[in-house]
């Protein structure tokens, strides 16, 4: 590869570094290209991008600090072929489809990656694939903020059936006697 396209490679990655809120790294050697297609496949429906990164690309876009002192630190580190997959998306989305691959397919190991800028250990990766979706996650949210509103309603509508039907001190409807004390 010359100068010009590393230049573009480098311009290309560095973009990709920026806008991702999630990037994995993982060891792809010994997995099949169909094996390969079928992840991007996977992952473009959960705005993921994947690419093959070139070791010392990695290491001359990070060494200037630009990304962090834990993606340059990753990237000396970095030994291997290495498959990265750029999450613009949810990050527990794309950890989950990744994450779920690489329990089937012995031959791509997802290493240390980052989130937002910081390291993630792999370990980590495949804890935040396991975490349910934002969706299930908010819906849950939402329910621990209603149950205390739903619990004291329940005891409003206890008190008003113990109290017959009425609240104190209200005249009844027509045709009823006023609360004593009280003149119609």
């Amino acid at each position: 590869m010359d100068r010009t396209n590393k230049e573009n490679l480098a311009t290309e990655l560095k973009e990709k570094f920026t806008k991702a809120a999630l990037t994995i790294f993982a060891d792809y050697k010994g997995l099949k290209a169909s094996e390969a297609d079928e992840l991007r496949r996977s992952l473009r429906a959960q705005k993921t991008e994947v690419k093959v990164l070139k070791n010392n690309i990695g290491r001359l876009i990070t060494k200037d600090g630009q990304f962090g002192e834990d993606a340059k630190a990753m990237m000396e580190r970095t030994v291997g072929p290495t498959l990265v997959a750029f999450s613009y998306g949810d990050p527990a989305a794309a950890a989950k489809v990744i994450g779920a691959f690489s329990k089937d397919h012995e031959a791509l190991k997802i290493k240390d990656s980052l989130l937002d800028g910081k390291l993630l250990p792999s370990a980590q990766v495949i804890e935040l694939g396991d975490l349910p979706s934002r969706e299930i996650l908010l819906a849950k949210l939402l329910s621990v903020f209603n149950g205390p509103i739903a619990a004291f309603v329940r005891v409003l509508d206890a008190v008003e059936k113990k109290k017959g039907g009425g609240v104190e001190g209200v005249a009844p409807e027509a045709g009823g006697a006023a609360p004593e004390g009280v003149q119609n």
